[in-house]
């Protein structure tokens, strides 16, 4: 981690829709219910858990997903790792508004600072950050 950061939680979780609650709950105990910027942390959260849920090979008997939570000098980041996958995160264009699916990386999108993601050989990290929420 570089300098001013701190770790706030780490949670590994089985692939499986059921857990994504659990991914909620432990995001805003990590952030902490009552700082700004918790209800957007656990709204993108349930997003990226989600389609790693849904898109990833973590979804897998045995695949887990690991959400980590990091404080940063100007706001929070959010890391999703999950184990890959055929596909990569990507934005739909908005000309499908009938589209029942596509819409969380598109709230990611409007709702973070910034997001990306990166591959690497344990799988998939989505990560997004939320600024202007100091922690003290």
């Amino acid at each position: 981690m570089r300098a001013g950061t701190v770790l706030l939680g780490s949670l590994t979780v089985p692939g499986r829709p059921d857990q994504v609650a659990a991914a909620r709950a432990f995001t805003c105990q990590a952030v902490g219910e009552e700082h700004p910027c918790a209800g957007t942390a656990v709204l993108l959260v349930s997003e990226v858990v989600t389609n790693s849920v849904v898109h990833s090979n973590s979804r897998r008997d045995g695949g887990t997903i690991t959400v980590t939570v990091i404080a940063t000098g100007h706001g929070i980041r959010v890391e999703v790792i999950d184990e890959g996958g055929a596909t990569v995160p990507a934005l739909r264009t908005r000309d499908d508004e009938l589209a029942e699916g596509g819409r969380g990386l598109q709230l990611l999108d409007d709702l973070s600072a910034r997001w990306d993601y990166y591959q690497d050989a344990a799988g998939t990290v989505t990560w997004f950050e939320l600024t202007g929420y100091p922690y003290e």
